[in-house]
């Protein structure tokens, strides 16, 4: 999905200095309004990511259903210590992700990338009375 979206920017597999840019509009939140930091517990069971996830998913559909956009970021994890000192995040904390909201422009080149989606046949198989449906 990354090279689809550096092609639709112009970007080519040399150019590093342009995919850095691109990249680092990650942390300016894409020229967002609003930035948010998502944290979780440390001490949390490792069924809470999957908690956590929907969680992130709720937000992310109210906001939609609100006219907003959102676009989940794992880039900020990277610097997740510089991020928690700087926000004085307490050390039982982890950094989840980060998540640029506001209204999308729709004449943003990168606004116009459709990705493909793998048909639900390649990561599901249906049973019904013990038997397996297409």
């Amino acid at each position: 999905m990354g090279w689809d979206l550096y092609g639709l920017l112009g970007i080519t597999k040399g150019e590093k200095q342009r995919m850095h840019q691109q990249h680092g509009r990650n942390y300016r939140f894409f020229d967002a309004p609003v930035g948010l930091l998502f944290t979780l517990d440390k001490g949390l069971e490792q069924g809470s990511l999957l908690d956590y996830g929907m969680f992130l998913q709720s937000v992310m559909l109210a906001a939609r259903g609100r006219g907003l956009h959102t676009c989940p970021q794992a880039a900020f994890l990277k610097y997740h210590n510089v991020i928690s000192d700087v926000l004085n995040i307490p050390a039982e904390q982890m950094l989840v992700c980060g998540m640029s909201l506001g209204y999308a422009d729709p004449v943003a080149i990168e606004n116009t990338l459709v990705t493909m989606r793998e048909p639900v046949s390649v990561f599901a198989v249906f049973h019904h009375n013990n038997e397996t449906c297409p």
